[in-house]
């Protein structure tokens, strides 16, 4: 583990993020259990430091070193190929995984396989074979959410700071409009944003926090971003600087279409599913009562919903992205009558009082992030909701 460089470097190229990443994982391992580092090259003593371990936690590190020996010996990673086809077959995995990679080196959030986050580390992206042994570990999990048509991967860069992704997305709409005159972007101004949006994310108060509770103001429960980052940092089920989800596809009842599920309007949703049938979440409710929805689904393993979780405008934006990209339409285009704006309640601005929402603005030309009140029951707005891997 020390001479880090020098065996970076002896590796092929396109295996060394694979590396920095098995490295990243080890030391957040080490760091979360107490392990000094030096004991990982010493077996008599790493003995000892580990006696108190929990036989998965015991498990869990033999399987991180022995990744990375091998990675360093055999010049290649170490392939779960039983993950790896179980997460073929049930998520066509390898085509999106490549593909929204690709997406993410093209608009600059990929810089050497990985984002910086906002507290200045690096993130390098989870690998395809990390998310397909997570699938593949939780396969009995998901299996109602993969019949409820959950099959659409999104990875999202969670740790970047918001002003640097929506900057991304500005350029991303720019350099899109430059590559399809047809597509109709007001050039001068592509992304409308409300200005609490602006560095809501960093700071010693920041004016955003995530995974609220309710929102109340006082008793949110939410989390910050710094605070997110360090809870995954300690939690080794966790993709450090990263969300990876499940989306339901633009047509849920078939895995390969491109793009994201919409938001339904008040009675013109399809229900979804056979082991537990899933009513759509239709729009005409307040951000209140969605976030009820899924607070009340957490401990509910009946209920149609347990598992799910509200947007944030991180997820949002990335999924803007991929469902221009693959589709040609913006998504939550509310004008049309069939779509609707999507209020993001995985997110919450506790000093304002306020949840963010997001949609594409037709007549404006542009994508816009703005903030409604909690109480406001509009009959073209709803909430979009994902699974966490």
């Amino acid at each position: 583990m020390d001479s880090v460089s020098s065996v970076r470097d002896s590796l092929p190229e396109q295996h060394r993020a694979h590396f920095e990443t098995l490295r990243q994982e080890i030391i957040d391992f080490t760091k979360a259990h107490g392990i000094p580092k030096e004991s990982l090259t010493k077996p008599a003593v790493l003995r000892e430091v580990t006696c108190k371990l929990s036989t998965s936690d015991l498990e869990r590190l033999a399987l991180l070193l022995e990744h990375f020996e091998y990675l360093i010996v055999k010049k290649e990673p170490w392939k779960n190929t039983e993950a790896l086809e179980y997460g073929e077959k049930f998520y066509h995995l390898h085509e999106q995984y490549d593909s929204q990679v690709e997406l993410l080196e093209e608009v600059g959030i990929l810089k050497e396989g990985a984002i910086t986050g906002i507290d200045g580390h690096e993130y390098p992206v989870p690998t395809l074979e990390q998310i397909a042994s997570r699938l593949f570990e939780r396969r009995e999990t998901l299996k109602t959410k993969h019949d409820q048509g959950f099959t659409k991967l999104l990875l999202v860069p969670f740790g970047m700071s918001l002003n640097a992704l929506q900057e991304t997305f500005k350029q991303f709409l720019l350099k899109y409009k430059e590559s399809d005159s047809s597509f109709d972007l007001d050039t001068h101004d592509p992304l409308s944003t409300w200005e609490g949006y602006q560095g809501a994310d960093i700071g010693d108060f920041p004016g955003l926090v995530y995974e609220p509770q309710s929102f109340d103001p006082k008793d949110h429960q939410g989390k910050t971003k710094m605070e997110i980052l360090k809870k995954q940092e300690d939690n080794q089920d966790s993709f450090s600087g990263w969300t990876v989800h499940l989306f339901q596809p633009s047509h849920p009842s078939n895995p390969h279409s491109p793009g994201i599920a919409l938001i339904p309007r008040k009675d013109k949703g399809t229900l979804q599913g056979n082991l537990i049938p899933r009513p759509p979440l239709e729009a005409n409710k307040t951000p209140i009562e969605y976030l009820s929805i899924f607070q009340n689904a957490q401990d509910d393993e009946n209920s149609p919903y347990h598992g799910e979780s509200g947007m944030t405008p991180e997820d949002w934006i990335t999924a803007f992205m991929i469902h221009l990209s693959e589709t040609g339409k913006p998504p939550d285009n509310f004008t049309n009558n069939k779509e609707s704006i999507s209020y993001l309640t995985g997110a919450f601005f506790p000093f304002s009082v306020l949840v963010p929402n997001a949609y594409w603005d037709c007549g404006g030309r542009r994508a816009c992030l703005d903030g409604d009140e909690l109480r406001l029951l509009v009959w073209d707005t709803g909430a979009r909701s994902s699974v966490i891997v």
